[in-house]
């Protein structure tokens, strides 16, 4: 993505400057099951029986995040036979997935400290209880 491309996807923001796309984007991906579903579909292609025994949930929790993926324009589905194979709609994806990898390893997986989004934080929702 070059810097006008990333400019113009960033262009529509909050109120508070942060912007939508990029949030919704964020947000996606911030699910464990989502982005477990994401890293193996960039293995490639799966049908929703692999997701499930991969993930370890319900095949109607899998199919939800599938659809919610889907929404986001993150990944595609094709029909065969009786089956749906879904796979990664982008390769950037790869890219954006590869590049947190880093971060992490850069960071020394700071983020897992972070009181409010760390694994052992209390989350934002749990907070306001």
């Amino acid at each position: 993505m070059t810097i006008d491309s990333t400019e113009s996807a960033l262009s529509a923001t909050t109120s508070c400057g942060a912007p939508t796309a990029a949030v919704a984007l964020f947000r996606s991906l911030g699910d464990p099951a989502r982005l477990a579903i994401l890293r193996r579909l960039a293995e490639g292609e799966a049908r929703v029986t692999d997701l499930v025994s991969c993930v370890g949930l319900a095949q109607s929790t899998v199919s939800a995040h599938l659809a919610c993926l889907r929404d986001c324009g993150l990944i595609t589905s094709r029909p065969q036979g009786r089956a749906t194979l879904h796979s990664l709609a982008r390769p950037e994806l790869l890219d954006l997935l590869a590049s947190a990898e880093q971060l992490l390893a850069a960071t020394g997986d700071a983020v897992d400290l972070c009181p409010t989004y760390g694994s052992n934080s209390i989350g934002p929702e749990e907070s306001t209880r």
